[in-house]
């Protein structure tokens, strides 16, 4: 696979999949047991559900200062420093775990750590590559991207977290630690410097505010109207469907009487859904187009919501993941590269840190949502709140993604977007 990716995209490009697909199995492996080790410590959905916002909440804190960073340092080297520190805190866990010292707390502190690596490096590796890659490749860039991350994080993860956890709880964690160091060996691998245009300091000069930077990152994002409408969406999406997978272990072994694999396997089908999306999306983005991958999206989005509210059949449910995992890959697609091909090169990391800091304040109050709203109203009742969301935004935002605005997003850059965009050192 890795020399396949290589022959079409180059091989620097091919290292830094197969560094975000191995880190991407170990983040699986986590995301699957730390919901089963809460749980297995408690069925309050309030706890479970706090799982999911702690390992959120550093996004509110740290995305936007990250960004500046992104723009500040070598986004290479960055990524780097990020994925080893993140071996550190995964083996202690790991460590605690084994000698029967691990606590809720120690996880949710561990989870925080993470995830505050994980907000800067998404930021450094989303800015990153558009240096890596031709720009009349970002959409098939991004494809792979996302579909050796939905292929290891969901389809195999899944199935895979739930069995390593029934052997050991401590296992899951202490492979994720060593995709992550393995992750690192690969990045550093990856030749060239990658700073931002305009990114260093005269000498003598001032150092530049942090919170000036965030407000000139906002401003532009701000500014944009097809980008503004996205990031708004998927903040506002988010809420509902992280309130819908915060519960989603409870629903499985409560309401459809699913195992800890399961359990997982509701992951897998969604990520299959993912993987068929992600690598044949260029294609299908380029047949059907934007506007109507968008608007369809909306539509499918809504139907899993309902799906999980009114259905208790496995099958079903499985189903509707898979729809909506080629969904989610189709609009990651089209979003990231909409954002990568209108963004200057010296905006890149504030801009995608503006943009997930928005996604993130979905994602950490729907986490608490989904807790609060099922242990008031019943299991069932975040994915009814989901569903009316989604119907609600689809109604507000479908005048917005008209063909001509999109077309006016893909046309070819004028030569000063060409010079402002970053290329790498050697």
């Amino acid at each position: 696979m890795t020399a396949q990716v290589g022959e079409r995209l180059g091989p620097r490009f091919a290292k830094l999949w197969a560094a975000s697909t191995l880190s991407a199995l170990g983040s699986g492996l986590a995301t699957v047991a730390a919901p089963l080790f809460v749980a297995a410590r408690t069925d309050d959905p309030l706890v479970v559900a706090g799982a999911s916002a702690v390992a959120w909440l550093p996004w509110l804190l740290f995305a936007l200062p990250g960004g500046v960073l992104v723009d500040r340092a070598d986004r290479r080297r960055l990524m780097v420093v990020i994925d080893w520190v993140r071996v550190g805190a995964l083996a202690v866990l790991a460590a605690a775990m084994v000698t029967g010292r691990a606590g809720v707390a120690l996880l949710y502190a561990v989870l925080f750590v993470v995830n505050s690596g994980e907000i800067v490096f998404r930021a450094a590796s989303q800015a990153l590559l558009p240096a890596v890659v031709p720009r009349a490749r970002l959409e098939r860039a991004n494809g792979w991207l996302n579909g050796g991350s939905t292929l290891t994080h969901g389809m195999l993860a899944g199935p895979l977290g739930g069995f390593l956890f029934a052997l050991a709880a401590s296992t899951p964690f202490l492979v994720n630690a060593a995709t992550y160091a393995l992750s690192a060996v690969l990045i550093a691998l990856v030749g060239g410097s990658y700073r931002a245009a305009g990114d260093t300091v005269p000498a003598g000069s001032r150092p530049r505010s942090v919170r000036r930077e965030i407000a000139e990152g906002v401003r532009w994002l701000a500014g944009q109207r097809l980008l503004r409408t996205m990031a708004i969406l998927i903040g506002l999406l988010n809420v509902t469907l992280t309130a819908a997978v915060a519960v989603l272990v409870l629903l499985a072994t409560d309401r459809l009487g699913l195992g800890s694999v399961g359990y997982g396997v509701l992951f897998t089908c969604m990520a299959a859904g993912g993987v068929l999306g992600a690598f044949l999306g260029d294609r299908l983005i380029a047949r059907v187009g934007a506007t109507w991958t968008v608007r369809v999206g909306l539509l499918v989005e809504a139907g899993l919501h309902l799906a999980l509210a009114a259905s208790r059949s496995a099958a079903l449910i499985g189903f509707a993941l898979f729809a909506f995992g080629v969904h989610g890959a189709l609009w990651n697609i089209v979003a990231n590269s909409l954002r990568q091909r209108l963004t200057p090169a010296s905006l890149q990391g504030r801009v995608g840190s503006t943009n997930l800091f928005v996604a993130a304040g979905g994602n950490c109050l729907g986490a608490l949502l989904g807790g609060v709203l099922a242990g008031w109203f019943g299991l069932t009742a975040p994915y009814w709140v989901g569903f009316v969301v989604a119907v609600a935004v689809s109604v507000a935002t479908w005048r917005v993604f008209d063909r001509a605005t999109v077309a006016r997003a893909y046309a070819d850059p004028t030569p000063a977007d060409d010079a402002d965009r970053a290329a790498p050192v050697s």
